[in-house]
């Protein structure tokens, strides 16, 4: 099991990604995190032995994401980036990213990514609060030919507990 000692402040759908990574066997795995936002399931990745490229638009958020890996004595590989301008071609093993679908107009940005981006083999997880926009994307991507299922997490300690889809 991972061992994160501390982060700074993180999502219940970036923990409920955390916990899922910590399940898999990820030794030697290339994954593309993107909005890493504070970072969590990245190190996670990382403390498994996976080679993690965390991505996010913000240098302040890489620079939470770099304070994180420090604190965990983890090296991830971090790169600022845009959807909308997205032009990397680097396949991953997994492609991974908590509460990423929050704005529709950006779905067919990431759409592209997980399509051009995802190693054959490879697998898509996305944590998301049950968000309507982030239904559909699914239900589209489905349609589409993409193999599509989810499991509900509860993630808190004390109510109000948040509802947590691992697509």
């Amino acid at each position: 099991r991972s061992q994160c000692r501390r982060t700074l402040s993180t999502t219940p759908a970036a923990l409920a990604l955390a916990h899922e990574l910590a399940m898999r066997s990820l030794q030697g795995k290339r994954i593309l995190e993107l909005g890493a936002g504070t970072g969590l399931p990245g190190l996670v990745a990382r403390s498994l032995g996976a080679h993690v490229v965390q991505t996010d638009r913000q240098n302040l958020v890489l620079h939470v994401c770099k304070l994180n890996a420090e604190r965990n004595q983890v090296e991830t590989e971090r790169r600022l980036a845009d959807w909308t301008e997205w032009t990397a071609t680097t396949q991953y093993d997994l492609i991974v990213g908590s509460d990423i679908l929050y704005a529709e107009a950006l779905h067919p940005a990431l759409e592209a990514i997980f399509t051009g981006n995802l190693a054959p083999g490879g697998s898509l997880v996305i944590s998301d609060p049950f968000r309507e926009a982030s239904l559909s994307l699914f239900e589209r991507m489905q349609a589409s030919g993409w193999a599509v299922s989810f499991d509900k997490w509860t993630v808190g300690i004390k109510p109000p507990l948040r509802s947590i889809g691992l697509f």
